[in-house]
């Protein structure tokens, strides 16, 4: 399947409630899967197409507020128009998937892959001090598995989720195995799962009022103290990386996404050459894996962040190393994916 498609039948297979979004190249068929699919004859899951990307941001901050497991995609400049929404879910706390798959920028730009959205994810590109766990699958295999993934985690800290991808990833083609049909939640369900979700007064409970508006400044700050305490949370238990040659490594690559892809071939090819390169991929960019680094800071010649942009992710890494060992950056930009003999011409040049 197509990394798109992949996605799309395994937030069905997830037992999401609704998927609301608009059109953008290169993430258009992850809608038109849906649609194609009609999976409201499946499992009653409601797929529609919103009339832009901030009414379908703001139909899944309604159908997050009641409980239920909604999601939307779109790419750079579509995700730039959810800004407020997404800020506005992470101020009430809702748990929503959002997808990204990401394309050249700024402006409209270029259809092709890029990761220059980095900074927007994992900073909190709207308004306000707040975080969304951010996963980088880097195959279709993880484009299916990071749905049920999403949600699991989305509502376990209720927090928005966010899947960076990129139009490669989306629209290449790989065997995948999807996951088994998790069933949809009844009303009783979200009522004991979610006891925070607008399901209407009973005789048990009472009307629950979500919001992200508090006009008391000591409330609001109370409110920033409880939300970072949990991203907190999210940083000591939800970190996720994979390491490849990592230990004997006198230069590690960090990667994500189709740049960990291009990578992996590269410490390979490297690796035949006597060249000791290991590659570590972060999974989750937040939290982001600062033990890891860390760990290999002070055993390396240096690292190479490798990234489809101008350098984003390169000045998370220097954060973390805080001058233990050279951090140089490679990337392309404009929709360019980097290539092996590139990346280990550049590890040459940080060697030596």
């Amino acid at each position: 399947m197509k990394g798109n498609e992949a996605l799309a039948e395994a937030a069905i297979l997830a037992g999401c409630d609704g998927y609301f979004g608009y059109p953008i190249t290169p993430q258009s068929e992850i809608m038109e899967y849906l649609m194609a699919e009609q999976p409201m004859h499946r499992t009653g899951m409601v797929v529609l197409q919103a009339e832009s990307e901030i009414a379908s941001i703001n139909m899944v901050y309604g159908g997050a507020g009641a409980g239920k497991r909604v999601m939307t995609s779109s790419s750079s400049p579509g995700i730039s128009l959810m800004q407020e929404g997404i800020s506005y879910l992470a101020g009430a706390e809702l748990p929503c998937v959002i997808v990204n798959v990401v394309r050249g920028g700024p402006g409209l730009g270029t259809i092709q892959p890029a990761q220059s959205d980095y900074f927007q994810s994992v900073k909190g590109g709207g308004h306000g001090d707040y975080k969304m766990i951010t996963l980088a699958p880097f195959s279709v295999q993880e484009m299916a598995d990071f749905v049920a993934l999403g949600f699991d985690l989305a509502f376990k800290y209720r927090i928005p989720v966010m899947i960076l991808s990129d139009g490669a990833i989306g629209q290449m083609m790989e065997k995948v195995v999807l996951p088994v049909q998790r069933p949809r939640w009844t009303e009783q369900e979200i009522r004991e799962m979610s006891p925070w979700a607008t399901v209407g007064r009973t005789k048990d409970r009472h009307n629950n009022i979500i919001t992200s508006l508090n006009l008391k400044s000591d409330v609001q700050e109370e409110h920033n103290r409880q939300l970072q305490a949990k991203y907190k949370t999210i940083i000591e238990n939800e970190v996720r990386y994979e390491e490849s040659y990592c230990e004997d490594a006198e230069v590690i690559l960090i990667a994500y996404g189709t740049s960990a892809r291009i990578c992996q071939k590269a410490v390979d090819i490297a690796r035949h050459q006597g060249i000791k390169l290991g590659l570590l991929r972060p999974i989750s960019l937040f939290p982001f894996p600062e033990a890891a680094l860390i760990k290999y800071a002070e055993k390396v010649k240096g690292f190479l962040s490798v990234e489809m942009s101008a350098g984003q992710m390169v000045e998370d890494i220097r954060l973390v190393v805080e001058g233990k060992t050279k951090v140089a950056h490679y990337g392309r930009m404009g929709g360019i994916v980097p290539t092996t003999d590139e990346i280990i011409e550049n590890v040459k040049n940080l060697i030596n």
